[in-house]
Formats: structure tokens, sequence, C-alpha cells
């Protein structure tokens, strides 16, 4: 069991803050939407700048409604304001640590993502492999054999499921977005193409974080030939 250093129990504090508040910023949205369809009046798109206008707008003559939307909008610029004000201080962080500027220049990560990654790994040594990586964050298929039965099931889940979500996203963004250049993006494209792009998604995660650990243990920013002969293994 590896007990996790204060400046990593730190940085994870301030993350699952930041993820509260950006969920119960979200929720208050979908609840004020979720009351005024129950009258009839649709928000529809908008953007976090239209989003109070909109809602002002569509309750306008109803004063029971205006009380109602007034509250919930109050809320939600209170968290919206903490929500930023945590990201800001997890940005300036991640400017700060040079681990998390070596993973930034990895297709897909960003400051958040670096930041997840860093904090649960804290210390690279205490893996033998990095293939142990992905097993660790629950990202490979279970296994269940009994004489001669033999069956892969879905991934496990165990560990971490906060650093499986930003492997997950970061992943997403590689096979969504224009990546140039990229070995990742080539072989989860291929697998994508056999297998669909979720299964594609997962696996691409998996072999992230192998690659970021390497960049970890290694002190090394990102290199296309590496990861290609991480990907080929």
């Amino acid at each position: 069991m590896h007990c996790k250093s204060l400046p990593a129990q730190e940085v994870r504090a301030l993350l699952t803050a930041r993820k509260l508040l950006q969920t119960k910023n979200h929720d208050v949205e979908m609840s004020l939407r979720g009351v005024l369809r129950g009258f009839g009046l649709k928000v529809g798109p908008t953007t976090p700048r239209t989003f109070v206008g909109r809602i002002r707008e569509l309750v306008v003559g109803h004063p029971t409604l205006s009380t109602v939307a007034e509250a919930l909008l109050a809320a939600r610029s209170t968290l919206f304001e903490q929500w930023q004000q945590l990201e800001k201080r997890l940005r300036s962080l991640a400017r700060e640590d040079r681990r998390v500027r070596l993973l930034i220049t990895a297709p897909g990560v960003g400051a958040i993502v670096g930041l997840t990654y860093v904090s649960a790994i804290d210390d690279p040594s205490r893996f033998r492999s990095s293939k142990a990586v992905g097993a660790h964050f629950g990202l490979t298929p279970k296994k269940y054999q009994s004489g001669e039965t033999d069956v892969t099931g879905r991934i496990s889940k165990i560990g971490d499921g906060g650093v499986r979500t930003a492997l997950y996203e970061a992943a997403n963004v590689i096979l969504t977005r224009p990546v140039k250049g990229s070995t990742l993006k080539s072989w989860g494209m291929h697998l994508a193409a056999r297998a669909g792009m979720r299964k594609a998604k997962v696996a691409l995660a998996r072999k992230l974080a192998v690659v970021l650990h390497r960049m970890l243990a290694d002190g090394t920013e990102f290199l296309a030939d590496k990861a290609a002969a991480a990907v080929a293994r």
C-alpha cells in the first residue's frame, strides 16, 4: 500500500473540490431547465454567457418562476465563481510542476489531466513496470478462467475512477480532434475501425497510461518513437 505524499494529497483535494463544483453547477442548470420545461418554457441551446439572459427572458411575467429562477441563478453564479477560482489555482500549479509540463507534451493531455495523473502516480518508481499502470487504474479486461472456459470481460474499473475518466477524456480528444503525426491516434483509429470507437477509446486510455508513466519515470517529454514502441508492445 502506497501512502501518497502531502503535496499529492493536496492536489487531489483541489481536483475533487473542482469536480464537485463543476458537477453541482451543471446540476443547477439542468434543474432550472427542467422546472421551466414543466411550464412549457424551453431554454434551448445556450452558452455560459447567454444562459442567464435566456432564463430571465423566459420567466418575465411569471412572479413565482422569477423567484425560483433568481434563487437558482444566484446559486449557479456562486458555484461557477468558486469553480473558476479552483480552476485557476490548479492551472497555476500545473505550470509550476515540471512533471505536469512533461506530460502535457503528449497529445490529448492538458493541465487537469496531467495534474490528475501525476497526483495519482505520485512516485513512478513504485511500479515495477509501466504495463502495470493500466491494471492499477482498472483499464484492463477482467478474466474468468475455469477448466476449458476462458472468458475476457469488460475492464475491471478498479482503482482511481478519476484518473480513469481523465485518461478516457484524453483518448477521446486524440481520436475526435485533429492531432497531427500521432502514432497513438493512428493506432486508435485502426482499432476503432475493427472494434468500434468506444472500445478504441478505452484501449487508447490504457496505452496512454503506460506512455505517461514511462515519461514520468524517464523524465522525458513525449517522443513519437517511444510511443510507437509502447503501442507495438
